[in-house]
C-alpha cells in the first residue's frame, strides 16, 4: 500500500469492525455494529481478528470479544497488545459480549454489564484509552457446546448458570454503533440532536439513568 493511499484510507476514517467469536454470537453482533455504521454513512467491514490483515489504511476500530470465565478470547487480547502502537493512535471502541439470562443483576446485585467487565478492559484502558467499552448479553445454544459447556450444564445448577437463550438486545446494540458513526472522533462533526448526543454518551460509557436497554 503506497503513502497515498494510507492518507486518503485515514482521512475517510475507513471503520474496522474486529472480532473473536467462539460459537457465531459474537460474529452477528460485529456484523450488526458495521452494517449500523455503514447504514450512517461510514465506511466499514467486520473481520476476524485472525484475518484483520494491515491495520495502516483504517482510521477507526471496534474490537469485540466473547468472554469466557471473565476473559477475552485469547486471539482478540493478543490482537490488541500486538497492535498496540496503531491503535493508541486511532479512535478505538471496545465491546464484550458474555452475560446470559434476563435479569440486569446478579446474585449479589451487581450491575451484569458491570460484574462481567472482561480483566482484560483496565489493560487496555492504560494501552490504548478506548473511547468507549460495552458490554452486551450473549447466546447459549446447546447445540453448538463443546463437551466441557455441555458437561457444566448437566451439574444441578448448570443450567442456572448457563441458560438456553438469546439474550442479545438488538436495539442496545444499534444504538450503541449509532453514537459511534456520529463521534467527532470519526470527522462526522457534532450530533445535530439530542438523540444523537445521547446515543454519543452511550457509545462512551454505557446508558444512562432512565435509558432503556
Amino acid at each position: 500500500m503506497d503513502e497515498q493511499a494510507v492518507d486518503e484510507g485515514v482521512m475517510e476514517m475507513a471503520v474496522l469492525v474486529a472480532y473473536a467469536s467462539k460459537h457465531g454470537a459474537t460474529q452477528e453482533i460485529a456484523d450488526r455494529i458495521a452494517e449500523t455504521l455503514a447504514a450512517a454513512g461510514q465506511q466499514a467491514e467486520a473481520r476476524p481478528v485472525a484475518a484483520a490483515g494491515d491495520l495502516v489504511g483504517y482510521g477507526a476500530f471496534v474490537i469485540g470479544s466473547a468472554v469466557y470465565m471473565g476473559h477475552w478470547q485469547k486471539e482478540a487480547a493478543e490482537f490488541v497488545r500486538r497492535n498496540r502502537a496503531v491503535l493508541a493512535g486511532r479512535p478505538v471502541w471496545l465491546f464484550s459480549s458474555g452475560p446470559l439470562g434476563t435479569e440486569p443483576t446478579d446474585a449479589q446485585g451487581r450491575d451484569l454489564t458491570v460484574a462481567a467487565e472482561p480483566r482484560e478492559i483496565a489493560e487496555f484502558r492504560e494501552a490504548i484509552a478506548p473511547r468507549g467499552h460495552r458490554v452486551f448479553f450473549g447466546v447459549l445454544d446447546p447445540g453448538r457446546l463443546g463437551l466441557g459447556e455441555r458437561a457444566v450444564r448437566k451439574l444441578p445448577a448448570g443450567r442456572a448458570m448457563l441458560p438456553e437463550g438469546d439474550f442479545r438486545d438488538w436495539a442496545e446494540i444499534e444504538a450503541w454503533a449509532r453514537g459511534i458513526a456520529r463521534d467527532p472522533a470519526l470527522g462526522t462533526g457534532p450530533a445535530g440532536s439530542a438523540a444523537g448526543a445521547e446515543e454519543q454518551q452511550e457509545a462512551r460509557h454505557g446508558p444512562g439513568p432512565g435509558t432503556a436497554t
